[in-house]
């Protein structure tokens, strides 16, 4: 007998011999049919992994977030092998599974080209694989067995040669991960009915488990992120725990279409990306500025009521200030390339403000009493992302950061970071956004600078403030930046995305690379603590995340145009400008749209611009000082409502950060009238 303990601490009495199923299945009959996996004392492995006396188990489920992973990357295989078996000949390179889904990227024989038109077949052919119920069977190898079983697949020779060679490559490592033991001492594979693929698992017992999947796109991918290296043909899929699950990510991908914050901003002429310019860089148009304004102005005036002080920084520098702080060792191949000015001197485009703001902190020598001093900048940064990954505003080459840097003694450092991460939440949910878990992200590998206590210190220091909100806290293990470990702010969006918003970083090097010092209270000199904070993460990004989130129909106080009055004849248009003055006098941004089209044709039109509130005026409003409302919300008209009672209601709305899908378009909520149509006159 063995005995293995649970999750819970609670314990199992098993034959020798038994495997993780056996334990799935001793437990109950539900969680045996649902699992798909186990971690046996830290490590993910297959359900039919023998299990040892002492062992910690958990068993991993379909429907858990680690268990769709499972079901993802076994798809991946299959997709594989479903396309080695109609190109045969062809070169397949690395198949992870991603948020919500897979992909695997091919070299196809003769420089061909999957279309969108060779999915379906795709999928036929691994269907057919999974109705054949065929077993995955783990192997193990030794590096040379593992070189000659893929003799002829060069990119996974050089993944084997890359992480176990003479010098192994740590980035080959990090991204083949899923792929072979990390120390290269073996290598892995997984066998079903001839296929075989390098992989560490775990996966399903066989391909009968799986099914309920879609392949959605086809892309090109340079190997390894590299324009210089092969372009191969990457294949999107995604796969779940049901036909339910799947159609419900579907929907919400059609959706996700819907908002894409590219369509909203070219239907509502928000911003651009005019070629003449380059990719990544944006033109942000009238009435996309406005939004942005009012967001850095609310931005702004938060910091300021935070006890925030301002600063401002120039756009490039001479290579020394990028020398010091580490960037050109550790993030260089993000930076554009330097000019050369002044007999050869090298000036780069900043890649990110936080060495400019530690130059105003050693300007002059500091005094505890200055701590914590907070500054802050909207500051534009410029970072030479690739072609391939250019996405709209979410990724761009030129960005605003709101950035802030917090110098603070250690003693400090706690209730700062705890007071930062509250102001962070707190203005989030002013934009709409209140539905967030923690990431902590530590030090990445070969990528960092410091001393592991030094890390350690931050890590926990970064813990403890997390884990305090009473919100879930994921770890990623290695996503730290260069200088220190960070918090990330992941927010839900309405339709259940989940968006990097705010990051927090702790500092321990910086201050120590630019010699920051301040004169404690003892009279000695002192090292400070430095964090790192973008609330919006850039200004760019984030006003996309609330374009996708709103679909557009942005809260009325974020809006360009927050009302349109729309006169019914020309004789009205004298009531329709007197209605927008007295809209403007109350700090409503108001357009008159006069009468030289039919209504309903102009009304659609607003609708269709998103403007929370079009006015009607006619023969009976301009007798009566009232207007008709139609609210973006309702498909119906609220006739005869006083002009000073929609003004009273619509600065409350704005003052709130309210929105007419949240409220009535005036303090008569019952005025519900017929659709919207011409009123009298």
């Amino acid at each position: 007998m063995i005995t293995i303990r649970l999750p819970d601490g609670s314990t199992k009495e098993l034959q020798d011999g038994d495997d993780a199923l056996a334990l799935a299945a001793s437990i109950g009959r539900r969680l045996a049919k649902a699992a798909v996996a186990a971690i046996v004392d830290g490590v993910p492995v297959d359900l039919g992994t023998p299990l040892h006396d002492g062992a910690e188990v958990a068993v991993i489920t379909e429907d858990s977030e680690a268990g769709r992973a499972v079901l993802r990357h076994s798809t991946a295989h299959v997709l594989a092998q479903a396309v080695l078996g109609l190109w045969p000949g062809a070169h397949y390179a690395i198949g992870p599974s991603i948020a919500d889904g897979f992909y695997y990227d091919f070299e196809l024989p003769g420089g061909a080209t999957f279309s969108d038109d060779d999915l379906e077949r795709i999928e036929e052919k691994m269907r057919a694989i999974m109705d054949a119920d065929q077993a995955f069977v783990r192997e193990e190898h030794s590096i040379d067995e593992g070189l000659a079983l893929f003799a002829d697949q060069p990119f996974k020779r050089e993944i084997i040669e890359g992480v176990a060679g003479p010098a192994p490559d740590l980035t080959l490592s990090a991204e083949a991960s899923g792929d072979i033991e990390a120390d290269g001492s073996a290598v892995s594979a997984y066998r079903n009915d001839g296929f075989v693929d390098l992989c560490r698992g775990p996966h399903v017992a066989s391909t009968g488990r799986l099914g309920h999947f879609k392949l959605l796109r086809v892309a090109g991918a340079y190997w390894r992120g590299d324009e210089h290296r092969p372009q191969l043909q990457r294949i999107y899929g995604t796969a779940w725990e049901s036909d339910k699950a799947l159609a419900e990510h579907l929907h919400r991908l059609v959706e996700a279409e819907r908002r894409d914050h590219r369509r909203i901003g070219a239907e509502l002429d928000l911003f651009s990306f005019p070629t003449e310019i380059g990719s990544g860089l944006a033109v942000f148009h009238p009435k996309g500025a406005t939004i942005r304004r009012l967001m850095e102005e609310y931005s702004r005036q938060r910091h300021i009521d935070g006890g925030y002080d301002f600063v401002y920084t120039p756009h490039i520098s001479k290579a020394e200030l990028f020398e010091i702080s580490g960037h050109l060792d550790w993030f260089a191949e993000s930076m554009y390339p330097p000019m050369e000015l002044d007999e050869g001197q090298r000036y780069y485009l900043k890649p990110m403000n936080c060495p400019f703001h530690v130059l105003v902190y050693r300007s002059r020598q500091r005094s505890y009493r200055e701590l914590p001093m907070r500054l802050f900048e909207f500051g534009s940064v410029y970072r030479y992302e690739k072609s391939g990954v250019v996405h709209g505003l979410t990724r761009v080459r030129g960005m605003t950061q709101d950035d802030s840097h917090i110098f603070c003694s250690r003693e400090e450092m706690a209730t700062e970071l705890g007071a930062l991460l509250t102001f962070v939440l707190d203005l989030l949910g002013d934009f709409g956004l209140d539905d967030f878990y923690l990431e902590l992200s530590t030090r990445p590998p070969g990528k960092a600078v410091g001393s592991d206590e030094e890390w350690a210190e931050a890590t926990e220091a970064l813990r403890d403030v997390a884990t305090g909100r009473g919100l879930d806290l994921l770890m990623d293990e290695g996503g730290g930046a260069f200088y220190g470990p960070k918090i990330s702010v992941q927010a839900r969006d309405a339709i259940g995305r989940y968006w990097q918003v705010s990051t927090i970083q702790l500092d321990f090097q910086t201050p120590q690379r630019f010699g920051l010092e301040y004169v404690g209270a003892d009279n000695a000199r002192h090292r400070p603590v430095m964090i790192h904070r973008a609330l919006f993460g850039s200004v760019e990004r984030f006003f996309a995340i609330l374009l996708e989130h709103y679909a557009g129909a942005l809260p009325t106080w974020l809006m360009p145009v927050q009302v349109v009055v729309l006169p019914v004849r020309d004789d009205h248009n004298d009531y329709a400008h007197d209605v927008a003055a007295a809209l403007r006098d109350a700090g409503v941004r108001v357009e008159v749209d006069i009468a030289d089209e039919p209504l309903n044709a102009r009304i659609r039109r607003w609708k269709v611009e998103k403007v929370p509130y079009v006015l009607v005026v006619g023969d009976d409003d301009v007798g009566a000082g009232t207007v008709g409302v139609n609210a973006r919300s309702s498909e119906r008209a609220v006739r005869d409502v006083p002009l000073d009672e929609f003004v009273t209601a619509l600065s409350a709305e704005i003052a709130e950060k309210s929105s007419p899908e949240k409220g009535a378009s005036s303090p008569d909520e019952v005025r519900e009238g017929s659709p919207v149509t011409e009123p009298n006159g």
